[in-house]
């Protein structure tokens, strides 16, 4: 005979979701209270087929971590425009045109999922991140919300270590 199950039968007794709320995002040179949101990273795999009599067979081909999406708060101090954009200068400085090496502006950062008592429950090691797109966003006499910056990294790798 079927058995119906109830839902405290389901679930674990210490059950506790993660939160988007907890986390903290430590990038070297821009302070970590300045971030106000991240993206987790994302991977896709391509698809390669092999030709086989009339038909096709598919196995894994090249693996592409995603870009990274983060977003600033920008108060007047500690600037969060300054810092993206003394980052930005590691890799193209606008005044004399001069590109940088890859050693100096490759960072490697930390996105850290944390507990309700701060304890980290997960680590994603990101590695050889660097900017794609800073954008300082807009100005409007009818709009006195807070500024922000938009920041979109591109990066070699990424680990989950738990």
């Amino acid at each position: 005979m079927a058995e119906t199950l109830q839902v405290q039968d389901m679930l674990p007794n210490k059950f506790e979701p993660k939160r988007k709320n907890r986390w903290i995002f430590a990038l070297e040179g821009i302070d970590s209270f300045l971030i106000k949101s991240a993206a987790r990273p994302s991977i896709s795999i391509e698809s390669t087929p092999i030709s086989y009599m009339n038909s096709k067979r598919f196995v894994a081909g090249l693996a592409t971590f995603e870009t990274l999406s983060l977003t600033l708060h920008d108060p007047i101090a500690p600037s969060g425009a300054q810092q993206c954009m003394e980052w930005v200068r590691t890799h193209f400085e606008s005044v004399s045109g001069r590109a940088g090496y890859a050693d100096f502006y490759k960072r490697d950062c930390q996105l850290k999922l944390v507990d309700p008592v701060g304890t980290v429950i997960e680590l994603w090691d990101i590695k050889g991140a660097f900017l794609t797109s800073a954008a300082f966003g807009d100005v409007s006499y009818e709009d006195a919300g807070m500024m922000e910056v938009a920041l979109t990294l591109q990066f070699d790798n990424c680990v989950l270590q738990y």
